[in-house]
């Protein structure tokens, strides 16, 4: 399940089938409409969820499904080969503030992919990491990068990322990780991303960073513009590199690496590999160690069941669970935009505390309900599926598919908010009609 080892430049990399068989939906284009068996869509191909109008407002008869595809209502946990981390965090010499701040957040033993990416980042190896999220690769890439900045502070890491969210998220876990340095051991950094006002971070690169987190489309738009200067940059990160692709960064991606110093580290992190991620990382790392984390299947760690309703008590059965003492924390997917915030208002008018992200908001309004949700203010978060991207909160108690989603891969995508980690979770997945 794990495995670590070196490839020439342009060697071809194997696919773990298992990761295969679950994401082979993000070879597909956007505008693809045939789904294969295992990314199979839910309504023909369309992702627009069940239920959903065509369109243009044609009538078209929903194909039949088997609710029990949603059911696993004792997930039953499969123990196949498990890497154990033969290092503390203390065995990797890093800096006693460090260790300090590790020891503060009771972290002592690293997870799979952190305890075997770790060592080669500070000996300054290419790296491509093939992980999923929830295994702890950010802190794989930030903590010996951080160390490495302590000793050296004229080096500057560029960190890419598919979704503002994700770059957020980023930055957040960086100042996590090296809160307390103070005075000269302080580190900077500056985070580009669209959506926001791009003169805070015109004025954010004028000064030295040791960290710039961003998206590839603001980051070329910064660089075109003559204010990001990559010929300062020591390593590059490339965080769900895969992502990045699908949503049709590979161009940015190409023009940002090749303007940055070979002489760089390259750190690359994709939850799959196929043919053109294999391509991007021939092209741009050198002689690259390959460690590969298999995170547990995610039905393994979630409760999954249905909940039916009628035409007309769809709300009144998801209020009434919501109500439930064990609801705590929830994430509830709509198929639309105007929908998922019509949810969100009708909650809030029955007395559930609820915010929601979707695309007709802005960045700093998708970020306040984030935030709100993070830190307990608000129960419920409704999302559609691609507002939700990026979005990684810990302890959520329950994930509810009120609109069922376009494709399978969306709907796994969907229950892996919950059950994260070595914690469980519940999924539930409403269906019109009598059980």
């Amino acid at each position: 399940m794990n495995n670590k080892k070196n490839t020439s430049q342009r060697g071809k990399f194997q696919r773990n089938k298992s990761q295969e068989s679950r994401h082979n939906n993000r070879n597909r284009k956007p505008d693809n409409k045939q789904a294969s068996s295992s990314g199979r869509s839910f309504n023909g191909g369309k992702k627009r969820g069940f239920g959903s109008k065509n369109s243009r407002g044609s009538k078209k008869k929903r194909p039949s499904f088997d609710p029990s595809i949603f059911i696993n209502k004792n997930p039953v946990e499969q123990i196949l080969e498990v890497y154990k981390p033969k290092h503390t965090f203390f065995d990797f010499g890093f800096d006693k503030n460090i260790t300090n701040r590790l020891s503060k957040m009771g972290l002592v033993h690293p997870s799979p992919i952190q305890d075997q990416i770790i060592p080669e980042i500070l000996l300054g190896k290419d790296v491509v990491g093939i992980a999923e999220t929830g295994t702890g690769k950010t802190a794989a890439f930030l903590l010996p990068l951080i160390q490495k900045t302590l000793q050296n502070k004229n080096l500057q890491t560029l960190i890419m990322t598919p979704t503002r969210e994700l770059a957020i998220q980023i930055e957040e876990e960086l100042q996590r990780l090296s809160y307390g340095l103070i005075g000269r051991e302080k580190l900077s950094s500056t985070v580009c991303v669209g959506g926001a006002y791009i003169r805070p971070q015109i004025n954010g690169l004028r000064k030295k960073n040791h960290f710039i987190i961003g998206t590839p489309g603001r980051l070329i738009d910064l660089y075109e513009k003559k204010h990001f200067d990559t010929t300062k940059v020591t390593a590059v990160v490339l965080d769900e590199a895969d992502r990045m692709l699908d949503m049709g960064f590979i161009n940015q991606i190409k023009t940002l690496l090749s303007n940055i110093p070979k002489e760089r580290e390259t750190l690359f992190f994709s939850a799959t590999i196929d043919d053109r991620t294999n391509k991007l990382v021939g092209d741009f790392l050198r002689n690259p160690t390959i460690i590969s984390v298999k995170k547990k299947d995610v039905t393994n760690s979630i409760k999954q069941d249905v909940v039916y309703h009628g035409p007309n008590d769809k709300f009144e059965k998801l209020s009434s669970l919501l109500n439930e003492q064990q609801y705590q924390r929830v994430i509830i997917f709509g198929s639309m935009k105007h929908s998922v915030e019509k949810l969100s208002k009708q909650l809030n008018s029955s007395g559930i505390s609820s915010e929601s992200i979707h695309g007709n908001k802005n960045h700093q309004q998708r970020q306040r309900a984030l935030n709100n949700f993070k830190n307990g203010k608000v129960k419920v978060l409704t999302a559609t599926d691609v507002a939700a991207r990026g979005i990684h909160v810990n302890d959520v108690s329950h994930v509810i598919n009120y609109d069922l989603p376009g494709t399978f891969e969306d709907y796994v995508h969907r229950i892996g908010r919950t059950g994260r980690g070595d914690k469980k979770g519940e999924a539930l997945t409403f269906v019109s009609g009598n059980k």
